[in-house]
């Protein structure tokens, strides 16, 4: 099997998504008053210096303490501010989950909880830094909204979206830079998956910074063995576009889902329940990490071990078709 390696060249690369999310938090706060960023210790990190440098009086910083992050947000967006929580997606999905529980969801307050450094972005500081749970842990709540954009594009849209919902959102992005998945004018709507490739021999579905090995993936498959694979952005875990998945597998063929997640609880497990409860017989694999110790790494070095990888992806898929 011979899969040449697709270039990088062959998209317009962009910034980090979570870059994009910090200059679209800064446009809107020049507008709007109401939009508060609040950060644990992390406006570094969260790209959110020069925020806080144009809008001082618009950013509250409660230090290492992500239970008090939420809970502030809360009390804000409470007394009808915008609040977007910021830190990383690894201890606010799980020191803040409680609050996040209470004080955010079942409390029904709009925070903007924002996760940033998400997946393995941070590589070779290993488990503890590593956000592999938040999907399946943040799942489990009632009335969030959770999204992983996997462009530019994607996260602008996903955090103007956000200022204006009136409900709790939970918004993951990375720090790679990303490429542009589309030339072309597509809409973005939470709870809507974006096909991002057209193909009809097979769906690859992903979310965040797995679409685009998909996307390298589909291009090597198609150019090496004929095979045109699909590539759907489901950029929201929940809801899911329950809509798209039954068009996609009405024909019958494989689907693979591809994520910076653990195997258990993520958007591929979310995809199989929907689809094999509907009794969908697609031949079906999720692309994940598994439930093991998670080798220690740079992303792109946790990504080709565990198959996250255009190469990793393509045999994967050829494996499940044949």
């Amino acid at each position: 099997m011979q899969l040449d390696k697709i270039e990088e060249k062959d998209l317009k690369m962009g910034l980090a998504n979570q870059e994009v999310f910090a200059k679209t938090l800064e446009e809107l706060a020049s507008k709007d008053r109401s939009i508060l960023a609040v950060t644990s210790d992390s406006r570094g990190s969260g790209k959110l210096v020069p925020f806080a440098e144009k809008y001082p009086k618009q950013i509250v910083e409660v230090g290492i303490a992500e239970q008090n992050l939420v809970g502030v947000a809360a009390g804000l967006a409470s007394a009808g501010k915008k609040a977007f929580a910021v830190s990383p997606a690894c201890f606010l999905s799980a020191r803040a989950l409680e609050q996040i529980k209470n004080d955010v969801a079942y409390s029904d307050n709009p925070v903007k909880l924002v996760g940033i450094s998400a997946g393995v972005s941070y590589g070779a500081l290993g488990t503890t830094h590593h956000s592999l749970h938040d999907f399946a842990a943040l799942r489990a709540i009632n009335n969030i909204i959770i999204v992983a954009p996997a462009d530019n594009f994607e996260t602008e849209q996903a955090v103007l979206q956000a200022a204006k919902l009136d409900q709790p959102i939970y918004l993951r992005f990375g720090k790679k830079a990303m490429p542009f998945l589309s030339e072309t004018e597509q809409n973005f709507e939470f709870g809507k998956g974006r096909v991002v490739r057209e193909g009809e021999d097979v769906t690859i579905i992903a979310n965040g910074e797995t679409v685009y090995p998909a996307w390298l993936a589909a291009k090597a498959l198609e150019e090496a063995h004929g095979i045109k694979a699909g590539v759907v952005s489901m950029h929201t875990v929940k809801p899911l576009d329950t809509e798209l998945l039954d068009r996609l597998s009405s024909k019958g063929n494989p689907i693979v889902t591809v994520e910076e997640h653990m195997v258990n609880g993520g958007l591929g497990e979310a995809c199989a329940s929907y689809l094999f409860q509907k009794g969908c017989t697609n031949p079906f694999k999720i692309i994940a990490i598994p439930d093991e110790y998670t080798v220690t790494g740079s992303q792109g070095e946790i990504f080709n071990h565990y198959g996250i990888s255009q190469e990793g992806i393509a045999k994967s898929v050829l494996q499940l078709i044949k």
